[in-house]
C-alpha cells in the first residue's frame, strides 16, 4: 500500500504538470489561472453544501437509532474530494468533483464498502465499542 502511494506521490503531479502546460498553451495561462481559481471555488461551495447534508443526515438516522454507516461512507468520499480540490490541477478536479457529486459517489462508495467488507472478513479491521453488556 505504501508502494502505491509513493508512485502517486509521483505520478499525479508529473500528470497535473504536463495537463496545466497543455492548458497553458492552447487556452493561455490567464484562463488556466482563472479555471483553476474557479474549479478551487466551486469545489469548495460543493464539499461544503454536500458535507452539511451528510451531517444532517447522519444526524437524523442516530436520532432515529440508526447507524449512519452510508452516511459516514460519503462523508469520507466529500472529506476526501474536498481535499483533492484544494490542490491545483485539472486531473485532481475532476476526481473531486467525482466524489462529490452524490451520483459519482455512489461508485467510489461501492468500491470502498467492498473494501472495507473485505478488511473486516480477514481480520484486518477491528471495532472497538463503548457498549457495555
Amino acid at each position: 500500500m505504501g508502494r502505491i502511494f509513493f508512485l502517486l506521490l509521483i505520478i499525479v503531479p508529473a500528470l497535473e504538470i504536463g495537463v496545466l502546460v497543455l492548458a497553458g498553451n492552447y487556452i493561455g495561462i490567464p484562463a488556466t489561472i482563472l479555471l483553476i481559481i474557479l474549479t478551487g471555488i466551486l469545489g469548495a461551495a460543493l464539499a461544503k453544501k454536500e458535507g452539511l447534508n451528510a451531517i444532517r443526515t447522519a444526524q437524523l438516522q442516530a436520532s432515529q437509532g440508526q447507524v449512519p454507516s452510508s452516511v459516514l461512507l460519503d462523508g469520507i468520499c466529500i472529506l476526501v474530494g474536498g481535499v483533492v480540490l484544494l490542490t491545483p490541477g485539472f486531473l485532481t478536479d475532476a476526481i473531486g468533483f467525482f466524489l462529490l457529486i452524490p451520483q459519482t459517489r455512489a461508485i467510489f462508495k461501492g468500491f470502498l464498502r467492498r473494501i472495507f467488507e473485505k478488511r473486516i472478513q480477514s481480520g484486518n479491521v477491528i471495532f472497538y465499542t463503548n457498549r457495555k453488556w
